[in-house]
């Protein structure tokens, strides 16, 4: 009975199961990247000081857990491309901390409203919004400093910082237009932008972070960047679809909120049906991006696919 409870406990955090070897690969690479969150939490406590909660609301948020997908894909796209992941885990590190950024704001009153996060109260109904608010523009700072620390030398270095300052600008404005299209008939173009742009475009800024700390040149670097583009379009059409069908147990937020906001939705705009032959769509082509790969992208390969069974 307690291995049972374990693993409904394991599966509330992560959404993941373990069992299969890409299962154990996920979840050593998730304790590969919650070991250096840890000890780069302790730095941030120390260097927040005591005068405020601020490194309270921080870590309460990048502490709350989840599927870590985004540093680890920036760890295996590193691996893709023959470099160490050892190599991209600031980079890993930094990504988190922007998705972590974006998750805090997006949770305030002023637009998705959100009580929960991760099956947690968000962070605005802890610490209140005004300090929600400046953890946010802290993480959003601190991961270019992050960035700025990758040991790649300074051939690479403006390359890695511009892709994450692009992605990061990219996901605010498809955040922007998400508000923008609330209360709105449902538009398939403006859906569309919305999730390439708020979703992802991260995931695809993911996926070159790792090809640049892995030496990789231009052509490998945009496929993974594809593949990063596309997984990330399957990613937000699957939450589109969990917010329509799942459950709080399954999501570990509020659902059914995106049809009482009469947001901009795939489901909305497509119907159940299409949308979950467009997410199957966006997986093949995610697929076929990693052709030139070979084995080393295997696991790249078995992530999209675990992506596409989150709705099944």
């Amino acid at each position: 009975m307690q291995n049972v409870q374990s693993e409904q406990s394991e599966v509330a955090a992560t959404g993941w199961r373990t069992g299969t070897v890409f299962e154990s690969w996920l979840v050593r690479s998730r304790e590969q990247v919650e070991d250096a969150l840890a000890a780069h939490l302790k730095e941030i406590e120390a260097g927040l000081g005591t005068h405020s909660r601020l490194a309270d609301a921080v870590l309460y948020s990048v502490k709350a857990g989840g599927k870590r997908l985004r540093p680890i894909l920036v760890l295996e796209a590193c691996r893709a491309c023959g470099g160490r992941a050892e190599t991209a885990l600031p980079a890993a590190l930094a990504v988190e901390l922007i998705h972590t950024f974006s998750l805090i704001h997006d949770d305030l009153p002023a637009m998705d409203d959100d009580d929960l996060r991760r099956g947690q109260p968000t962070n605005h109904k802890v610490f209140g919004e005004g300090l929600a608010i400046l953890a946010g523009d802290w993480l959003a700072t601190h991961a270019l400093g992050l960035v700025a620390g990758v040991r790649i030398g300074p051939a690479r270095m403006p390359r890695l910082l511009q892709a994450l300052v692009d992605g990061t600008e990219r996901m605010i404005a498809g955040q922007a237009a998400d508000i923008e299209g609330e209360g709105r008939p449902a538009d398939r173009e403006l859906v569309r932008y919305i999730h390439r742009h708020k979703t992802a475009a991260l995931l695809e800024t993911c996926c070159r972070l790792g090809a640049i700390c892995g030496g990789a040149s231009e052509e490998p670097t945009e496929a993974l960047a594809r593949y990063g583009q596309h997984l990330g379009l399957a990613f937000q059409i699957t939450d589109d679809l969990l917010d329509a069908t799942g459950s709080v147990e399954q999501t570990g937020k509020q659902v059914r909120k995106d049809a009482a906001a009469s947001k901009q939705t795939y489901p909305a705009a497509f119907g159940l049906d299409e949308s979950r032959a467009q997410a199957g769509r966006e997986i093949e082509a995610a697929l076929q991006a990693l052709a030139p790969f070979g084995s080393r992208a295997d696991r790249l390969r078995e992530l999209a696919q675990h992506m596409i069974e989150r709705s099944a």
